[in-house]
């Protein structure tokens, strides 16, 4: 029954969501070592990494895939890819996010890789032109912040330069602790001077102080953010902001930042009236689509299909969209959740 709810996701890596056939069949024509013999074994590496004892750990399985996504051809065909799977899954709106930083290895400046994602997502949508897809740029965080401070800042002009034409906001994602998270306050600074809508990865493996500082950088949404939960005066501005946080379950419980589904601080959130929405993070590396997310957030968590509803709603209010085009998305929640009935 939770195959009928339209699917909406706003936090979805491309480079960890990408078909396991494509990945292997590319990794081959490129000459792009493997971290095991056959795809089965591939497969297995993905579950064992999944379970990693940290982030960082868990961060090691996207170097496959970004190795063999260096030209334009690769990085069109995965997002074309993944854009038809959600088509298939009843999405009606996702935000897929990547860093540009990541995909210059062979010689594509930022831009050239943008305009390979935006290409695979116009493709795939004139298939399925009922279906709204948004495209993030990321910057990263790979360390001291100064290492990569000329690529983050490309990033920021990339987004700008691509805003209104497939791209609709700027992430920071990467490793959380390396440096603080205030060090990239004049990054954020930049994409707010620009009008680019903004989120932030915060308060995952970190605790509540990464929340504030994504908050004072003045974003709308955070990335995961669910220590939160830790500072109840956080808690209160967030929710006096509007603040919405794209939670990604079953990665948080596959990173250890949380302890189990029924001990994720998302439902005594979502009870305090913060917004929360529904996400996935990295749908091959989580082994998981968007109905499985839904399924433990009822079946572990104590949520209703109303909330579930709900939660879409919450993330098509916090979507990067124009005006006209979520009054469509919520039209359809909307009619759907009236005529919805549980079987």
């Amino acid at each position: 029954m939770l195959n009928r709810i339209p699917k909406i996701n706003l936090h979805l890596h491309l480079d960890g969501s990408f078909r396991m056939d494509t990945i292997w069949k590319l990794a081959h024509e490129q000459n792009v070592q493997m971290p095991a013999d056959t795809i089965e074994g591939y497969e297995a590496f993905i579950r064992k990494c999944a379970n990693a004892k940290d982030v960082n750990e868990y961060l090691k399985m996207f170097d496959t895939p970004l190795k063999c996504m260096q030209d334009k051809a690769s990085i069109t065909r995965i997002t074309e890819e993944l854009i038809e799977d959600l088509a298939n899954q009843g999405y009606i709106y996702a935000e897929i996010r990547f860093a540009p930083q990541l995909h210059t290895q062979k010689g594509l400046t930022q831009a050239e890789a943008t305009e390979a994602v935006l290409e695979g997502r116009n493709n795939a949508l004139k298939k399925y032109p009922n279906l709204r897809i948004g495209i993030l740029t990321c910057m990263m965080c790979i360390g001291v912040d100064t290492l990569n401070q000329k690529e983050n800042m490309e990033t920021v002009e990339v987004c700008k330069q691509y805003l209104g034409k497939g791209v609709v906001g700027i992430d920071l994602a990467g490793a959380e602790g390396f440096v603080p998270l205030s060090n990239f306050g004049p990054l954020f600074a930049k994409a707010k001077e620009y009008g680019l809508p903004m989120t932030c990865h915060a308060g995952d493996s970190q605790g509540p102080d990464t929340v504030k500082d994504a908050m004072d950088f003045g974003v709308t949404r955070i990335g995961h953010g669910h220590h939160v939960y830790f500072d109840q005066e956080l808690v209160e501005r967030a929710k006096e902001n509007k603040v919405l946080f794209e939670i990604c379950p079953t990665s948080n419980v596959q990173c250890q930042t949380v302890p189990s589904y029924a001990k994720h601080p998302m439902k005594p959130l979502y009870d305090q009236g913060v917004l929360i929405s529904v996400n996935t993070d990295n749908d091959t590396f989580a082994g998981v689509h968007i109905t499985d997310e839904y399924a433990h957030c009822i079946d572990d968590m104590e949520f209703t299909v109303d909330d579930i509803f709900q939660m879409n709603i919450n993330a098509v209010n916090a979507a990067f969209v124009t005006e006209e085009e979520r009054k469509e998305l919520l039209h359809i929640l909307e009619t759907a959740r009236k005529e919805y009935t549980p079987c």
